[in-house]
């Protein structure tokens, strides 16, 4: 039995839990998420949590288990807390604005590279920081992935777009290699 799957997920105050068929909806003060429960996977819910356990000892389900706990865990947090990725410009002249929900970038290229958010996604830019915030933690996850890759940080001299904890590993480049070499 999965070590993750077996605890009991806590319900909040103020967040309905609704378990329609095999459609699970989250509901909060932040909005609502819905997710498909697979076949092998039980989800019972009461008024003050939610418990997840597995129908067979499958490979597949034992899989499952712990899985469909933590999606769960997540939906119930976005619809409380909301989920939030912050994202760093690093580059002489890069920049980025936010107009009617679209993230503008101007970062090095001869065009302004424009994203459209989601309806669930917000952006917003602070001082050469970009915050993407939303419910769902994949979606916030996949548009910062997107962003990130429109301009990946290089080894060299670190510029581009990269995520606000990320530790870059730098190279040394051709002339720190050529230091210690004789005349």
């Amino acid at each position: 039995m999965s070590l993750i799957g077996k605890l009991p997920i806590k319900i909040p105050e103020g967040v309905g839990v609704n378990l329609d068929n095999k459609t699970l909806i989250v509901t909060g003060s932040k909005g609502e998420l819905r997710k498909v429960i697979p076949e092998r996977v039980l989800v019972e819910t009461d008024t003050k949590e939610i418990k997840v356990s597995v129908k067979g000892k499958s490979k597949q389900a034992k899989a499952l288990h712990g899985t469909i706990r933590a999606l769960i865990n997540n939906m119930v947090k976005g619809v409380t807390d909301g989920w939030s990725k912050n994202l760093e410009l690093v580059g002489t002249g890069y920049r980025a604005e936010v107009t009617d929900n679209t993230l503008i970038l101007s970062i090095g290229y001869s065009h302004p590279v424009k994203i459209e958010a989601p309806r669930e996604i917000s952006f917003r830019v602070e001082k050469g920081d970009i915050f993407i915030d939303g419910i769902d933690k994949e979606l916030v996850g996949q548009i910062a992935a997107k962003i990130r890759a429109i301009r990946a940080p290089e080894p060299y001299k670190g510029k581009g777009i990269k995520y606000k904890d990320e530790i870059i590993r730098r190279k040394a480049g051709k002339a720190a290699k050529t230091v210690g070499a004789p005349a």
